[in-house]
């Protein structure tokens, strides 16, 4: 279990009112509203940070829609959820036959949401803590990356892990509502989805959301 106060987690289940996913009906999730008190959890903990995993993201909603109405691209294969969030993603490939799911995420709150996520949709998940992207690359067959593309400095150290793991035979998935810094000249369209996007304006919009495959730099 991610160490957080039993408070926290408490207040997540308390207050995250659980929903379906939009474009993703088979996964629900605690998703932040009006009366969620995100405040209160920043109050309890000085290192609280930006709570992206309480909102819905275009790039996840696609990859987890991909991965379900595609389950031969992870069934039986042990699949890292990199920069996890919700957990949406991640639940998504268990849903569809993983053998196994690694979440990962820098932020212990993601990862204490993402198992309560996975608890209410019946998965089981394991969750790590910290930066992958620095280490050698995971032992796993697939990595899905749900919109990690928002900021250039983060984009450049994704692309350098993608690298990485392409060099250890794994495969990439990515879904992206087409963020600034998305490497596309590097990305094979597989999928796209009309639905509904968070974003880092914190304003919830229509999008257009696509899933690619990274491939080798030709």
């Amino acid at each position: 279990m991610v160490d957080l106060p039993h408070r926290v987690r408490e207040a997540i289940r308390r207050d995250f009112p659980v929903l379906p996913v939009p474009s993703v009906p088979e996964i629900r999730l605690h998703r932040a509203g009006p009366k969620s008190g995100l405040w209160r959890l920043a109050e309890w903990d000085a290192a609280f940070s930006t709570p992206y995993w309480a909102h819905l993201w275009g790039g996840g909603i696609a990859l987890a829609r991909y991965v379900l109405d595609h389950p031969d691209s992870v069934a039986g294969k042990r699949v890292l959820d990199l920069g996890t969030g919700s957990g949406l993603v991640a639940i998504a490939a268990r849903k569809a036959g993983a053998s196994a799911v690694l979440a990962s995420d820098n932020d212990r709150y993601a990862l204490a949401a993402a198992l309560l996520n996975a608890e209410i949709n019946g998965e089981d998940i394991a969750t790590i803590e910290g930066d992958l992207m620095s280490g050698p690359a995971p032992a796993v067959d697939i990595v899905l990356i749900g919109d990690l593309f928002y900021e250039q400095d983060l984009a450049d150290r994704v692309s350098i892990f993608m690298d990485r793991c392409l060099a250890d035979n794994i495969e990439i998935f990515v879904g992206d509502p087409g963020r600034a810094f998305l490497p596309r000249q590097r990305l094979q369209m597989l999928e796209e989805y009309a639905g509904t996007d968070f974003g880092i304006d914190g304003a919830t919009n229509s999008s257009c959301n696509s899933v690619f495959a990274f491939r080798r730099d030709l």
